[in-house]
């Protein structure tokens, strides 16, 4: 912030601010279908063209676009869009990051390597250590333990 900046602060005739807040650094993963090279430039170049973009990254074998910058993931998908191309949010995770991979809401044959699909998980997790521990000491068990 410089002294013109502070300086003009005091000069202004209304007492409200009408400084624009800078948006906070973003990276939006956008999913396009891209068949060729033309497809991938246009995608490219209208998302560069965009105000406070810093980076931009095309992965056409997975149909995935990467956006850094200072901007609005929603002005960025509205801006992809505008190429005639359909998109939506990334909507896959990383493989080792869910618990139970396997439901049949999560496990996508369309993802690419190594993503499923980001759903709440309605199993729970197979190395829950509770319920063992409990059905281990269960008279319902005829394995249990019989210690008494």
């Amino acid at each position: 912030m410089g002294a013109l900046d502070y300086l003009s602060n005091f000069c202004t005739v209304t007492s409200t601010s009408t400084r624009s807040r800078r948006k906070p650094m973003q990276t939006v993963e956008i999913k396009v279908k891209m068949d060729c090279d033309g497809c991938e430039r246009r995608v490219r170049n209208s998302v560069k063209s965009m105000k406070g973009v810093k980076s931009v990254e095309v992965i056409r074998k997975q149909s995935r676009v990467t956006v850094s910058g200072y901007v609005d993931p929603n002005k960025v998908l509205k801006k992809v869009k505008s190429t005639g191309k359909r998109a939506e949010f990334w909507p896959y995770i990383p493989y080792n990051l869910v618990s139970y991979p396997y439901v049949t809401q999560a496990y996508d044959k369309r993802a690419p390597a190594g993503y499923v699909k980001n759903v709440v998980q309605a199993v729970s997790a197979p190395n829950a250590t509770d319920e063992r521990i409990t059905y281990l000491f269960s008279d319902d068990n005829p394995n249990a333990c019989s210690i008494m």
